[in-house]
């Protein structure tokens, strides 16, 4: 039996490259973000690979958007839970309207998401989520409260639920990307970059094909002892 992943985020960026990596391993992918155009452009990656995918349309701050698109999906054995949102801001005048919306996708979104699957993976006894946290949600970082406070709760979401369905053999575990080369950090000043990389012992930026690549290990039957962890893939920018 074909096993279905769905990647939430995934039509660009890191949510693109795990799609692609988790597709080459034979799952059937469910590839799931708010921007359709981009679905298709994925999905169609996939299939002119050899792989099977399907485009799936989901509002992450809409809870009835994610159980109708979770319901369209079918049974699900892999989550990742990678939608992630900024609305960067100094925490004394940033708007509460801007807190809600990166909460409400970063950390609701994932909470409401693995709340979908998690019946059918106890039914089944197998399961896997892999939550996309970041290495500001363990180093914090000014200017980002909201981002910050939503990446360590999915910390925090991870270990809870690894202790809650581990008995039935459902693994939960986070990978936490450091510096990475995406559309996010392309907007990005070339003094902030410079300041980025002093931090990093390997002295580059990762690419999004890095964070699949450890998605994709803790999706697999190898990380079957693992769960409850979180990954750092950030070339040592935070020990």
């Amino acid at each position: 039996m074909t096993r279905t992943a769905i990647v939430t985020g995934a039509s660009r960026g890191i949510g693109r490259s795990i799609a692609l990596a988790l597709a080459k391993t034979g799952l059937r992918i469910v590839v799931a973000s708010n921007e359709r155009e981009n679905n298709d452009k994925v999905v169609a990656e996939i299939r002119e690979a050899g792989g099977d995918a399907t485009p799936l349309f989901v509002d992450m701050t809409s809870p009835e958007s994610i159980k109708e698109a979770f319901v369209a999906a079918g049974p699900v054995g892999i989550l990742v839970n990678n939608a992630g949102v900024t609305k960067d801001g100094l925490a004394m005048r940033m708007k509460k309207e801007d807190w809600d919306f990166v909460l409400s996708i970063n950390l609701t979104g994932a909470f409401l998401a693995a709340q979908q699957v998690l019946p059918g993976m106890i039914k089944e006894r197998w399961g896997r989520i892999i939550n996309i946290a970041s290495v500001v949600g363990q180093s914090g970082n000014p200017g980002q409260a909201n981002y910050v406070s939503s990446k360590a709760g999915i910390i925090g979401l991870t270990k809870a639920l690894a202790q809650e369905v581990g008995s039935r053999n459902v693994t939960v575990n986070a990978v936490a990307p450091g510096f990475i080369e995406t559309d996010m950090t392309a907007k990005l000043t070339q003094e902030q970059r410079d300041g980025m990389l002093a931090k990093i012992p390997l002295k580059r930026g990762g690419q999004p094909d890095d964070i699949a690549a450890a998605v994709k290990f803790l999706a697999s039957d190898d990380a079957s002892y693992i769960t409850g962890h979180v990954l750092n893939v950030n070339g040592g920018m935070y020990m």
